[in-house]
């Protein structure tokens, strides 16, 4: 065929697709008052105009299209919510209609079909696992049972960096690995080797990272049907099952040598043996957990419970070190309550208002999940008067609402000041800050991750003085963020620290 012919073959072909697009996704039934959205183009919809960081990209385009905004991701129609009270509409007022999750090609096959509580779709097997992880895994009472475990961690962490005898720390790291040990040792009773650099124990570690970046990256089939394949050319689907079958074969012995202890007597207060215990005592005919329901919960615990977590104290620490008054203020009010203590035990923390000013502050900037996990309607709806189809994708900038003007004064500037005295809060009550969520599909990990990122603070401030290398100045401070779901810093963040005298 020479080449005029292949140019008119693909132009024809190529038309075909853009007819057969027009002719099938569009509705039958358009909306009377769809909300504003930016002109899409063919098979692509909007995705071009979706950079590496889309929660920037969509607050752009927010400002031009309103707070509440219509996109398409190919065929896929997605409302982008990017202000306080439509937040609260989808999260509240609407809460049980926009309560599921997409299908998701990643979600599904990391996260056993969907036998998890994160990204599982609504329905009655989410509800009861949802309220498993609510009453029995992570209420109030079963995290402070595990308040031993986080000293003993806050204990050792705190002596690595004496160790280091003032040489340059990179934080980024040493809170990846702290917040891994604390979760190993909740959920699975003991570290599984997450502190070297060699063989097994750097695999386990590099196995969970692996699937923190799997979870946020973008699948072509999900979004355009007929370009499934596209992620198999990618190595897109190939990197899904590897993670898949390298964290299953893992879970799969932990889970096997917990029930081979469990059966022979043995007992333990960490959350596998609690599930395992449930799983042997479930007596309801229309809702068990089997071995891929425990591994998926598992999944999520470490997810949450490393990834997100650790980013908040990365981000924390790095403003503390751009704003040394603040970080001044904080030590004052540390080292005040702790005087005479060796460290701070949990028992200090309530008295601890300042740090918790400034841990909020910390999440409503570096927002740890800037787009809130999608949801999806399940039925026809209204959204600030505008008309969403049941089938439409729900994105919630929390990024972009954390730093409303609107609502927030001088709101890129760290002032933790604004929390002192004020009753907003990060647990799902103030639509102007959801870092972690609201409504049914929020976080249930909330006081968790609180109380670890609170005791490792306040004792590393309690306790050390901390500088950046080299003879940088301040401004010298990267406080890039890093691309993903997830937003961390794009560089570690590289200290000194010095015990105090």
């Amino acid at each position: 065929m020479d080449q005029q012919s292949l140019l008119l073959s693909s132009c024809s072909f190529f038309f075909v697709l853009v007819f057969l697009y027009t002719r099938f996704s569009t509705s039958k039934t358009p909306l009377k008052n769809p909300p504003p959205s930016p002109p899409k183009l063919p098979i692509i919809g909007n995705l071009h105009q979706i950079n590496q960081d889309p929660h920037l990209a969509l607050r752009s385009l927010a400002q031009k299209y309103g707070p509440v905004m219509q996109l398409h991701f190919g065929s896929v129609p997605v409302l982008v919510v990017s202000s306080a009270d439509a937040a609260k509409e989808i999260m509240k007022t609407h809460d049980l209609a926009f309560a599921n999750r997409p299908d998701s090609t990643i979600w599904s096959r990391i996260f056993y079909n969907g036998k998890d509580v994160s990204f599982a779709p609504y329905s009655e097997y989410w509800r009861q696992v949802k309220m498993i992880c609510v009453t029995q895994l992570l209420s109030n009472k079963r995290v402070r049972s595990f308040h031993n475990v986080r000293e003993q961690e806050v204990a050792l962490l705190v002596q690595n960096i004496k160790d280091s005898r003032s040489k340059i720390i990179n934080l980024s790291e040493l809170f990846s690995t702290h917040l891994g040990n604390v979760v190993s040792r909740v959920v699975l009773g003991r570290k599984y080797a997450m502190t070297t650099k060699d063989g097994v124990e750097n695999s386990f570690r590099e196995l969970f990272q692996n699937i923190a970046q799997l979870i946020g990256y973008f699948s072509f089939g999900d979004y355009i049907p007929w370009l499934f394949w596209v992620d198999s050319l990618t190595g897109l689907k190939g990197r899904i099952e590897k993670a898949f079958f390298e964290a299953d074969a893992f879970l799969e012995g932990v889970v096997r040598d917990h029930s081979v202890a469990l059966d022979n007597g043995a007992s333990s207060d960490d959350l596998l043996y609690n599930l395992l215990e449930i799983q042997k005592q479930d007596s309801n005919p229309d809702f068990s957990i089997d071995n891929e329901s425990i591994k998926g919960l598992i999944l999520n615990m470490f997810f949450d419970g490393t990834d997100s977590t650790s980013i908040v104290l990365e981000w924390t620490m790095a403003a503390l070190l751009q704003n040394p008054n603040v970080m001044c203020k904080l030590q004052n009010e540390v080292r005040e309550i702790g005087r005479g203590k060796a460290t701070i035990s949990e028992d200090d923390l309530e008295k601890m208002h300042y740090l918790k000013a400034v841990i909020k502050e910390s999440t409503r900037i570096y927002t740890p999940l800037p787009l809130l996990v999608a949801r999806q309607a399940m039925q026809d709806a209204k959204v600030m008067g505008y008309d969403i189809k049941v089938g439409t994708q729900v994105l919630i900038n929390a990024w972009a609402i954390a730093k409303d003007p609107a609502v927030w004064d001088k709101p890129e500037e760290f002032i933790p000041e604004r929390f002192l005295n004020s009753p907003t809060d990060f647990k799902g009550l103030h639509f102007e800050l959801i870092p972690f969520g609201a409504g049914r599909r929020g976080c249930p990990g909330i006081q968790y991750a609180m109380a670890i990122n609170e005791l490792t603070l306040a004792n590393l401030v309690h306790i050390f003085d901390f500088a950046l290398p080299d003879g940088k100045r301040l401004e010298d401070l990267d406080m890039a963020a890093e691309s993903g779901m997830t937003l961390h810093k794009k560089s570690p963040l590289l200290v000194i620290a010095t015990p105090r005298v």
